[in-house]
């Protein structure tokens, strides 16, 4: 456990940005990755449903990594979320980042249908053995269709100690109960965009990976948290009441959130968006509101 406790705070999840030809945008991920860690992130993710994952051919993937690591150049901790379809990928992927970089991996589970939960965790250990990094499971049944017990997280923690980790998806009364009954032994991290991100910290949460269009605020937002006091809190929830309906607008359903939340982003930062297709096709109505929302919450700092 005590070689997670480093990994705490904000982690945006780095969204992909494709230029004309639908390539990757080399110069728009850069200045992506730039205004979070001026922001103050904690850490940085990548490669989750924000990044359009299961759009990127495995190289592209790499690319992806590569190109963060040479922006955070070791300043804060990277995550990377492992994605594949079979264990093999997945152990090939999980030793490409490591080398390239990576300080822990998310583990997601393939859209296979059918699997038992010790099919699960048969699958999850292998990979894990394939790697000295720590590991997290992405428990998202909601958005994955896959999720494993309470009993079957500790059953695989207690045969692989690189698992010290969980994200999670989930309202932040379901992550309280997932923390109490882990007894201290994985640091939980929530997404959801930074839902309830004040009351996620009060359940034991050690932090969150949301996306990055409001993250400047919930940097802020953690650290009034992690401060105290009643002062504190009341800043921060604030600032919490501040971004919520941006948050609530993005966050009604994965492409709703591909679409808008990285548009309110790129307005903030100056950027155009390219879609990778298949992809939502935003409406008049949406992009007037990711103008108001953009314009809400002010360019980036230091823009």
């Amino acid at each position: 456990m005590s070689e997670s406790l480093k990994f705490r705070g904000i982690y945006p999840i780095l969204y992909a940005f494709f230029d004309r030809q639908g390539k990757l945008d080399r110069e728009a991920m850069r200045l992506q990755i730039r205004a979070c860690l001026d922001a103050g992130a904690h850490g940085l993710a990548m490669l989750g449903l924000a990044t359009e994952v299961a759009k990127l051919e495995e190289s592209e993937r790499l690319q992806i990594v590569e190109w963060a690591a040479e922006e955070v150049s070791g300043k804060v901790p990277m995550a990377v979320t492992v994605f594949g379809h079979s264990v093999d990928q997945q152990i090939r992927f999980a030793k490409m980042v490591q080398s390239s970089g990576a300080d822990w991996l998310i583990l997601q589970p393939p859209p296979v249908k059918g699997l038992s939960e010790a099919d699960w965790l048969d699958f999850f250990g292998r990979v894990m053995d394939s790697t000295s990094l720590p590991v997290a499971i992405q428990n998202a049944p909601e958005y994955l269709g896959v999720g494993l017990s309470v009993k079957g997280l500790m059953d695989l923690q207690q045969r692989h100690p690189n698992f010290t980790l969980l994200k999670g998806e989930g309202p932040a009364g379901t992550m309280a109960e997932v923390i109490r009954s882990m007894q201290g032994k994985l640091s939980v991290f929530n997404g959801r965009g930074g839902l309830e991100l004040t009351d996620n910290l009060r359940a034991g949460c050690v932090g969150m990976v949301p996306a990055p269009e409001c993250v400047d605020r919930q940097i802020r937002i953690f650290e009034l948290m992690e401060e105290g006091g009643s002062k504190a809190e009341r800043e921060a929830e604030r600032l919490y009441q501040e971004i919520l309906p941006v948050i609530v607008f993005v966050m009604q359903s994965i492409e709703h959130f591909l679409c808008y939340g990285k548009r309110i982003l790129a307005a903030r930062l100056g950027l155009d968006v390219h879609d990778r297709l298949p992809s939502m096709t935003p409406t008049a109505f949406g992009l007037e509101r990711v103008q108001a929302y953009a314009k809400m919450l002010g360019p980036w700092p230091g823009k």
